[in-house]
């Protein structure tokens, strides 16, 4: 049951989070084009294949389960913004903005799987040392 509190806290926080920097993105970026959703993402990717790797079977660090539920689940789950993303993605096309729809899609794709790879990539770096 401890678990769930985990997730939770983890989610608390990261949903602040992401409300915090997609607001100070915006604040530097404009409106126009989801420039913090796209950054949240990745860097939620990149900290759950970092996390993943690290504390994973072959990892560095040997991490209980709540602790990597905390951050996967809780945390990244908290930050990261598919919902969001969907929403404003479709926004986008409905106000005719078709190639900044576009963008989005390919951008957050691209950008969070790039993401991913490179947390695991670190991770299995820092491990072998």
């Amino acid at each position: 049951m401890l678990i769930y509190l985990w997730v939770a806290l983890g989610g608390a926080i990261g949903s602040v989070a992401r409300l915090w920097l997609g607001a100070r993105v915006a604040l530097l970026t404009g409106l126009g084009f989801p420039w913090g959703t796209i950054l949240v993402n990745v860097l939620g990717s990149l900290v759950i294949g970092f996390v993943a790797m690290l504390t994973g079977p072959n990892g560095r660090i040997v991490a209980p389960v709540e602790a990597q539920a905390f951050v996967m689940v809780g945390l990244c789950g908290g930050f990261t913004t598919f919902s969001a993303f969907s929403l404003q993605t479709f926004e986008l096309a409905r106000g005719g903005q078709l190639a900044y729809a576009a963008a989005n899609i390919v951008l957050s794709v691209a950008l969070c799987l790039t993401a991913v790879v490179l947390g695991h990539w670190l991770a299995a770096l820092l491990s072998r040392t």
